[in-house]
Parts: structure tokens; C-alpha cells; sequence
């Protein structure tokens, strides 16, 4: 029986089929964009199937008035098939909500290219589109449920007792006269009947061979993230040149790591996060050192266990947080400087944390509502003075209003979040290369919004990096999520 079960449960687990797309999260699979198509601003957010292919729901948010349609078409970010568009699937508006559009999407594709969905609007101040780099990757095998697993082994028993009970009675009565009974069962009747059940599990047993190879190719294809090996060389008395090497865990498609695209000018965003409890965290931008090898200087650190997230971006647009742990003696670094920002984050504020000269980061929120597992929030930040009152000086952080972390306490999720969304600036710059002009935000306002979803209930650690005054500020906030 539990043979029979094997070969049903292979069967059902192989619906999988290989694609790729920018993928740079840890357990965050779902795509949030926040921008223009043409003249109208709109809030999507994208919900990739688990297989390939399959289906993903696609929601459109109208934050600007006037859009009367919403078309949306998934093609390929780069080659021969992104120039050949399907026809486009049309997203229905919702009745009670008029802002509001949902709709469903086949995603389908071979290779480590992206792909990107082509969210197209009409309104009354004419047509605008909006490209949106959205993951692809098979990422689990998806079970049979049990009941039906045991309805269909049991037809199976029965469909197989059926067979050897035709032809024992095809021999048996196949030449009696009408009203004549059968008799005793012959030698023949019963080696025939032998022989039928020799090569029915014979049968069974080369399908269970053939379903066993097939869900085990299939097993290699769900998406693998890259892993992290760091060291901390001795450099005299006082190591702190962190290596860090990139390494393929063996996921079926080899990646080259030789085709990094600049993202925000670096070729990786390097978080180092003290672990567990989360206390410090910095946000660094190693250098290139060879392929697949980053060196970065570490500032001070404390004796301890740190988690590492890398980002990435492939020049095809395929982006990738690779992952890995280091256990780090104490480190007597160099100050933090350029791009990178960091420090102590503990303890994490609830609605606000504490800067330098009596600054501090506020997280605006309404306290009453309680932030819901996938539904899509806006994450609002900003910097008040020792005044209590707003600043004006916020200045673009890598091009960005500021960027955004969202990292689960058991470590499953990781999401680097930008305040047009979740996709990366490189993997946005190949989808809509003109859409990338005048990116560079000049008039940041007095705060920042994130658009994300957070993908599974629990508490989560929001870390947010904002610049005012030529200096990047970290705050770190906690949420807990229904």
C-alpha cells in the first residue's frame, strides 16, 4: 500500500516547470510596486503562483482618480518572445470599491530570465502603462490532498483486483455453454491469473521507478537561493576585512555570478544583522573582489553570531538575496562612511527611535487597526527634530527616498523594500529603461512610504535607513502581524 501511495503522491508533486524572474527576497515571494503608468498613480501588487506553470492574482490600486480600465500582459523582461506579447487579460473593477482592480495572469517560462508584467491604463486623461519585474520560480511541490490520495488508491486496488478477476474469468467461462457452470478453477486459470498479477506490479512498480525520477528532477528545479561562506581574515592584531564568496547550492540552471548589475551603484547590499534578538544591524556595500568574492571593512562589532543577506541583481534583471551566517570574534572596525549606514538597534521602537542630538525616526501608523498577514500596507516614516516637529531636509538615500528591511524574528523572512516597492532599482532599469529617467528623487518631502505585504503572521524587526543633513540615519521599529 504504501508503494501505491509513493507512485500517486509523485505523480501529484510533479507540477512543477522551471522559470525565473527577480526574486531578491527570503520568504517574500509577492511583488509590490507603487508608481506612475502614464499620468495616473496606482498601487499594484502581484501574487506569483508557487508553481510554474500557474496562475497569479494580479490587484491595482487607483490612487489618482480618472482610471476607467486596467489591462495587464506578462511577457519575458528581455529577448525575442518580450517583443511578442499575449493578448492581454482584461482586470475586473470591483463593484463596491470603484479604485480597485483585480485580476489573473498565466506565468509560464524556461531560463534564469525575468519576466515582468505590463500593467496598462485607460482613464480620462488617456492611456499609461507601467512594467513590473515579477518572480517566476517554482518554489515548493505542491502535495495531493490526503483524502483524495487514499480515494485514488483505493480505485487503484480495485481497478487492479478487476483486471486479474477479467482474465481468470475470460478463461474460466469465455467457452462454456449457456447455463453450463464453470467448475473448479483450472492449473491454467490460475498461472494466467499469476502471471496478470506479476505483470500489473510490474507495472506499477516501473511507474513508481519512472514518477520517482520524475519528482526527483523536479525537486532539483525548485528555486535554490544562493548561499553565503564569509571569513574574517587576520589582518595584524585587528581583523576586520570581511570576505565574502557567493556559492550556487546546486539549484538545476548554474548562475553566473560574472553578469552583476550596479543596483543603487553597488554590485551588492550587504546586511549584517546580530543574531538572535537582532541589536545591530548594518547595511554595507562590499567590493567586487573577484567573481563571486566581496570584500567589505566591518565597523566595531561585538563578539557574537551575525545573519548576512546579500542582494544582487544579474544584468538580465534576475535578482537574488543570497544567504549565510558568520560567527564573529570581537572586531575593532572603522566608521562607517559613503553609502553605508548602521549601528545599535536595540531596543527597537514601537512608534519611534531615537537619533543622534535628540532627533528621532517616526513610524505614522493608526495604533487601532492591526496590520494583517499579505495585505498591502503603506509603511510611513519620517524624522522629527528635537522640536517635535517634522524636518525638511531629508535628501535622497542611493536614489531613494530611504530603503526599508523587514526581517522576521525566526529569520524566515527577509525583504529589502524601496518606496516604490519591492522590486530592485537594476531589475526596474531593465523592465522600463525609460521609465528610469529623472529616477533620482530630489524632493523627498518630510516622510517616506514603503508599499509591502508582510507574507506570514508573527513579529518582524522594520529597519529603515533615511539621509537628512548629509548623514544616513537607521531606525529600527518592532510589528507584530495578525
Amino acid at each position: 500500500m504504501s508503494a501505491v501511495k509513493s507512485i500517486i503522491v509523485k505523480a501529484l508533486l510533479l507540477t512543477c516547470a522551471l522559470a525565473a524572474s527577480a526574486f531578491a527576497h527570503v520568504g517574500s515571494p509577492d511583488v509590490f510596486y507603487q508608481g506612475k503608468a502614464g499620468p495616473y498613480q496606482v498601487l499594484v501588487a502581484i501574487r506569483p503562483p508557487d508553481v510554474i506553470p500557474g496562475v497569479a492574482r494580479v490587484e491595482v490600486r487607483a490612487l489618482s482618480a480618472g482610471i476607467e480600465s486596467v489591462d495587464l500582459t506578462p511577457t519575458p523582461m528581455v529577448g525575442e518572445a518580450s517583443k511578442h506579447p499575449p493578448v492581454a487579460d482584461v482586470a475586473v473593477q470591483s463593484a463596491t470599491d470603484k479604485q480597485y482592480f483585480e485580476g489573473t495572469l498565466w506565468l509560464m517560462g524556461i531560463g534564469t530570465g525575468s519576466w515582468k508584467v505590463r500593467v496598462h491604463v485607460n482613464g480620462v486623461n488617456g492611456p499609461g502603462d507601467l512594467q513590473i519585474p515579477v518572480p517566476t520560480l517554482p518554489r515548493k511541490m505542491q502535495p495531493m490532498a490526503q483524502g483524495v490520495t487514499y480515494f485514488l488508491i483505493g480505485m487503484m486496488a480495485f481497478l487492479t483486483v478487476g483486471m486479474v478477476a477479467v482474465v481468470g474469468a475470460g478463461l474460466r467461462e469465455s467457452r462454456l455453454e449457456p447455463g453450463l457452470s464453470a467448475g473448479k478453477w483450472s492449473g491454467k486459470t490460475v498461472a494466467a491469473m499469476a502471471g496478470a498479477s506479476v505483470l500489473l506490479a510490474g507495472v506499477i512498480w516501473g511507474g513508481n521507478a519512472w514518477w520517482g525520477a520524475e519528482a526527483a528532477d523536479a525537486s532539483r528545479r525548485i528555486y535554490k537561493p544562493l548561499q553565503i561562506s564569509a571569513s574574517l581574515p587576520l589582518v595584524g592584531v585587528t581583523p576586520n576585512r570581511l570576505v565574502v564568496k557567493v556559492d550556487d547550492p546546486g539549484w538545476v540552471i548554474p548562475r553566473r555570478l560574472d553578469d552583476l548589475a550596479l543596483d543603487h551603484g553597488h554590485l551588492m547590499h550587504l546586511f549584517v544583522i546580530q543574531w538572535p534578538g537582532m541589536g545591530i544591524v548594518y547595511h554595507l556595500h562590499p567590493s567586487q573582489a573577484a567573481t563571486g568574492y566581496f570584500e567589505a571593512d566591518l565597523p566595531s562589532l561585538p563578539a557574537g553570531n551575525y545573519k548576512l543577506y546579500g542582494d544582487i541583481v544579474h544584468e538580465s534583471g534576475f535578482a537574488e538575496t543570497a544567504v549565510g551566517d558568520i560567527a564573529l570574534p570581537n572586531v575593532i572596525g572603522k566608521p562607517i562612511s559613503g553609502d553605508d549606514a548602521g549601528g545599535v538597534t536595540a531596543p527597537a521602537g514601537a512608534e519611534s527611535f531615537p537619533l543622534d542630538g535628540g532627533y528621532k525616526m517616526v513610524w505614522s501608523h493608526d495604533k487601532t487597526k492591526p496590520i494583517a498577514a499579505t495585505a498591502v500596507t503603506l509603511f510611513s516614516f519620517g524624522i522629527e527634530g528635537p522640536d517635535g516637529k517634522p524636518v525638511s531636509d531629508l535628501e535622497p538615500y542611493m536614489g531613494m527616498g530611504g530603503h526599508a528591511e523587514f526581517v522576521k524574528l525566526d529569520g524566515s523572512v527577509f525583504a529589502h523594500v524601496h518606496p516604490s516597492g519591492s522590486v530592485s532599482m537594476a531589475s526596474e532599469a531593465v523592465a522600463s529603461p525609460e521609465a528610469m529617467m529623472g529616477m533620482h528623487q530630489a524632493n523627498i518631502g518630510s516622510a517616506v512610504s514603503f508599499p509591502y505585504g508582510v507574507p506570514t503572521a508573527g513579529k518582524y524587526r522594520i529597519f529603515v535607513q533615511m539621509k537628512r543633513a548629509g548623514k544616513v540615519e537607521t531606525g529600527a521599529f518592532d510589528l507584530t502581524v495578525s
